[in-house]
């Protein structure tokens, strides 16, 4: 496969985990969300915004790492899999996936101490929070080595 062809397949998925993302955060959330606030006792519930907010802050690393990773694949397109850059990106998609789970995760303690939570969603946040530390452990292991590599292909580059 070449590298124009990988990189145009990586942007597909890419565009498609961008697509399934903005399907969640704009319509299924606000929609579950709703349906939950009205069937608890048939009025709109004044814990439903605070929730949608949160969720919906969540989503703004979300986006950040797709756009840095728009970015990779252009690399990888422009034969340039191996460089300083990407490694730099993955590592801001590490800090990113740490931060953001991080947040969701102080979001429902806080949400949990104002009785805006049930101790339920916590442990389930829980799971949520393990998958952004296994994505931030991951990318800054991918940057490592990519960085590594980038510099071991400078030096080749220099050796005649």
């Amino acid at each position: 496969m070449k590298q124009s062809t990988l990189a145009n397949w990586l942007k597909l998925m890419i565009l498609g985990v961008g697509l399934c993302g903005l399907l969640i955060y704009a319509v299924a959330v606000p929609a579950l969300g709703q349906a939950v606030a009205v069937a608890e006792d048939g009025l709109y519930d004044h814990c439903f915004w605070p929730w949608l907010v949160l969720i919906w802050a969540t989503g703004l690393p979300i986006v950040a790492a797709l756009v840095l990773a728009w970015r990779i694949a252009g690399n990888i397109g422009a034969d340039k899999s191996f460089s300083l850059d990407n490694g730099r990106y993955l590592k801001w998609i590490s800090a990113l996936a740490a931060g953001d789970g991080a947040f969701f995760l102080l979001g429902n303690v806080v949400y949990l101490f104002m009785g805006m939570n049930h101790p339920g969603i916590l442990l389930f946040s829980l799971l949520v929070v393990f998958v952004a530390i296994a994505v931030a452990v991951a990318s800054a292991a991918l940057s490592r080595l990519v960085t590594k590599a980038a510099r071991l292909q400078e030096q080749s580059d220099w050796t005649i």
